[in-house]
């Protein structure tokens, strides 16, 4: 029987009390219950043969209460392989409250989530301990940077000791072991033969640098759990004991003198050590970007405070604080600016090379650099609510996730070593039964080895052959095969403003097949500019735009707004106005140095009797094109026209253009009519629209593409999209900046530029292309691997692998799937590489505001 409390949220009075209680004791299994209405916990007496924790939780939500879960974020040191993972999540996943265990090998990460007070944070490191790893909650910011630092440089100089151990002797161990071979007799003297002299230069190796090996074996069979540990000491023991009987005993019946193994033994430890050495340098790489965007937070913060100018640390900035930054210099946090312009080089957190203007109500962004001149901020975010420490945050979730292809892996190496182990039985009572006589052969012997068959007899060939085929086996490179390489691709989308939220929605954006676009705010650019000026006869276009601007300077409606900012962008100044009258429906009436100009629709021409029917062909062009026409009279004559429309953002089309290139099939969808609709798409290169659609139904649209078994992403600013976000097998959400943790969607687009929509489908892809070549390789090295050290081809060839030579192919295993993956470094997405995509014949040419 064991007990359990249970945090349970809603209760309001003692009827709730009793409720709960007499559905609790009503479930089979639970022997008593108490509930506490102040504490808020449930105390429940449970048999876990009978009932779950899961099930009591579910019995109270089944009432209409709410149980609360938590979450912990682990870094778990001294895991080295898959196995090492299928372990800590076995133990952790058994002890009751814990809902969801996910290990992440290269980011030596572990998220788990759990009810409170049904398991503490305490218990679970515990556990984790027990097993023989380190833990320690997972802290952010420098800190996490200088403990992540210390600890990997650890772990190489540990490495590196014991290659310096192991190496050297295992070195002199081969020299004696090839004594009377070669060349060798000339220089190497007689006593480095001695079996004895062997022994003396092997022990140190076995029980120093490999007594790492036999301890991680020994704490994980106490908690009756096994990792690639156990294939190492077992191969490194059972050749090291078989050559010390054979040293000290030789007639004891296991080969005599001519099976002393003792430079399997050293080899085999010192390439095992050799494998650990070179995974401790490359696998922190993986995780650079996290460190990359670490080192960008500032350290120090000039801010002003009782008038008085003073320097304090960044993370002592408090919101209000006014801070002034000078040129050259880190922003420290996120903030307004209040005072001063400049340009701001933005690109560590979005991407985007080129410095941003800055002016007083723009934000800027903590850990962006100032280019020019010198500016006062307000802060508005700082410490853990800045957007630097939401991209980190996000980026270190992502990588503490796991995809749904890494399911395969986990499962293969759950179940490996157990099964190698007996493998490796079979292959022994193989030969040493019947493979040996039956296909015996004199001149054969073991590559990389100084033994014939002769020398070693039955039972030293037996015994070669299964620890050969323990030691090939490791599943290290199966483990890293997808983590490492999601590590790196969402390291690679994070340097580029494009954040993945976990490594399934990685994968699931490799695999998409349809973009369905939100119009308003991500093709277009969500307010009106001006897009056409045109003076009828007698008028000037810019005395036309002058007027305009004049005459909309105190008005606040958009379209009015939109002709202030096209007369502005010109570098037009609107004059003084005499008088000023609003004619709601229909537009402005003003006087301007005498004149009386009228600015509007058609029906309010019509009312003052204005014709213009000279104009009437380009204004119903305008129309077609779904612009908003805005018409200027001056004393009673048709002026001319003025049009106004929401105009698509840059790079629109040259994005689509590489999407359709990419296989995508792309589609615009919008509560526009058909006619506006229509015009935006082909200027886009958009083929497919979906107009007249209301927000709530767009949600209804993606899942109709869903049902043609289409893999389908939408993107948009979510806000009004969000179920459509949340429909959608990818959502992407169009960043602001600041506001980055708030966002909807599996991906995050700081930026506004949907160029950076290429960009995630293409990192996507190259990381999921690495994905697969790591598991290829790690399923074809073990499919080979296996059956050539078990002999399969001794029969044909006479030849066979060595233990040592195993170890050496084992190490480059895992070697090589992190060095494959480092290579996504190097990846530079098609939109970044200065190459500008044509925009193809179906694009039309993008207004400009005027």
């Amino acid at each position: 029987m064991q007990q359990v409390s249970i945090p349970v949220e809603g209760m309001s009075c003692a009827a709730c009390v009793a409720r709960v209680e007499r559905a609790l004791k009503n479930t089979p299994g639970v022997n008593g219950a108490l509930v506490n209405l102040v504490t808020g916990k449930a105390s429940v007496a449970y048999d876990p043969a009978k009932v779950s924790v899961e099930q009591l939780v579910q019995t109270i939500r089944e009432l209409g209460y709410q149980v609360p879960t938590g979450e912990i974020h682990l870094t778990v040191r001294g895991m080295s392989c898959a196995a090492c993972v299928a372990r800590v999540e076995r133990a952790v996943s058994s002890l009751p409250g814990v809902l969801k265990v996910a290990v992440s090998l290269p980011a030596e990460a572990a998220r788990v989530t759990f009810y409170p007070g049904a398991v503490t944070a305490a218990e679970i490191k515990e556990e984790i301990r027990s097993l023989g790893y380190e833990v320690s909650e997972k802290v952010t910011g420098q800190e996490a940077l200088d403990r992540e630092k210390q600890a990997r440089q650890a772990e190489i100089r540990r490495q590196a000791r014991n290659m310096w151990i192991a190496w050297p002797l295992a070195l002199l161990v081969m020299l004696g072991m090839f004594r009377d071979m070669w060349i060798f007799p000339h220089f190497v003297p007689e006593f480095m033969g001695n079996t004895l002299f062997l022994w003396a230069l092997t022990t140190p190796v076995v029980f120093i640098a490999g007594w790492q090996f036999f301890v991680h074996s020994f704490n994980g069979l106490r908690k009756g759990s096994t990792d690639m540990n156990l294939l190492y000491a077992t191969g490194i023991g059972a050749a090291y004991i078989i050559a010390t009987i054979n040293t000290l005993w030789p007639e004891a019946g296991f080969g005599g003198k001519g099976a002393t193994f003792f430079e399997s033994a050293a080899l085999l430890t010192a390439f095992i050590v050799l494998g650990r050495y070179l995974e401790a340098l490359t696998r922190g790489r993986t995780s650079e970007a996290i460190r990359k965007l670490i080192n960008l937070q500032p350290q120090k913060a000039r801010v002003i405070r009782e008038g008085r100018e003073m320097e304090i640390a960044a993370d002592e900035v408090v919101p209000g604080d006014v801070v002034l930054v000078r040129p050259g210099e880190s922003i420290p946090v996120d903030g307004r600016i209040i005072e001063g312009h400049s340009a701001v080089d933005e690109s560590m957190i979005t991407g985007e090379s080129i410095p941003v203007e800055k002016k007083p109500g723009n934000e800027v962004i903590g850990a962006t650099i100032n280019k020019t001149g010198s500016f006062k901020f307000e802060a508005t975010r700082v410490g853990r609510d800045t957007a630097l420490a939401q991209i980190i945050r996000l980026v270190e979730d992502a990588q503490a996730t796991k995809a749904p292809v890494q399911k395969l892996a986990d499962f293969v190496a759950g179940h490996f070593i157990a099964g190698v182990h007996v493998l490796a039985l079979l292959v022994f009572l193989f030969w040493f039964f019947y493979g040996y006589n039956a296909f015996f052969r004199p001149d054969s012997h073991f590559i990389l080895s100084p033994y014939s068959l002769a020398q070693v007899g039955v039972f030293g060939f037996a015994l070669l052959l299964s620890v050969t085929t323990l030691v090939i086996s490791c599943p290290c490179a199966l483990g890293l095969a997808t983590p490492s390489a999601m590590m790196a691709g969402t390291g690679k989308g994070a340097e580029n403003g494009i954040l993945f939220k976990g490594a399934d929605a990685v994968e699931a954006t490799a695999a998409l097949q349809v973009i369905l676009f939100d119009k308003t705010g991500t093709i277009t650019r969500g307010e009106p500019s001006l897009t056409d000026v045109l003076p009828a006869p007698g008028f000037g276009r810019e005395e036309l735009l002058r007027l305009a601007a004049t005459a909309e300077k105190n008005s606040e409606h958009p379209l009015g707004e939109a002709i202030i900012r096209g007369a502005a962008a010109t570098g037009l100044t609107p004059e003084e106005i005499e008088e000023f009258a609003a004619i709601p429906g229909h537009g402005i009436k003003t006087r301007i140095r005498g004149s009386t100009v009228l600015l509007g629709n058609r029906r309010l021409m019509e009312r003052e009797g204005i014709s213009f029917e000279n104009l009437r062909q380009q204004i119903e062009s305008l129309e077609n094109d779904g612009k908003t026409a805005v018409l200027m009279a001056v004393n009673g004559c048709p002026a001319g026209v003025l049009a106004v429309a929401d105009t698509i953002k840059e790079n629109v089309t040259q994005a689509v253009h590489r999407l359709k290139k990419m296989g995508l099939e792309v589609i615009m969808i919008t509560g526009d009519n058909r006619r506006t609709a229509g015009f935006i798409a082909r200027q886009a290169g958009i083929d497919r629209v979906l107009a007249e659609v209301l927000p709530a139904d767009k949600a209804a649209e993606v899942r109709k593409l869903q049902s043609r078994g289409l893999k389908v992403a939408m993107v948009g600013d979510g806000i009004n999209d969000a179920p459509a976000l949340a429909a959608a097998d990818v959502g992407m959400a169009i960043g602001t900046g600041t506001d980055i943790a708030k966002e909807t969607g599996e991906v995050i687009l700081i930026r506004a530029d949907l160029r950076d929509v290429v960009s995630a489908v293409e990192i996507a892809r190259a990381t999921m292309g690495k994905v697969r070549q790591n598991l290829v390789w790690a399923f074809i090295y073990n499919s080979l691997g296996i059956p050539i050290a078990a002999g399969i081809f001794y029969p044909f060839t006479g030849l066979i692998v060595s233990p040592e030579l195993a170890a050496f192919f084992m190490a480059m295993s895992s070697v090589s799937v992190t060095l494959n993956t480092l290579l996504l470094k190097r990846f530079v997405p098609s939109m970044k590489r200065g190459r500008k995509e044509p925009e193809g014949d179906a694009a039309q040419p993008v207004p400009r505001p005027v």
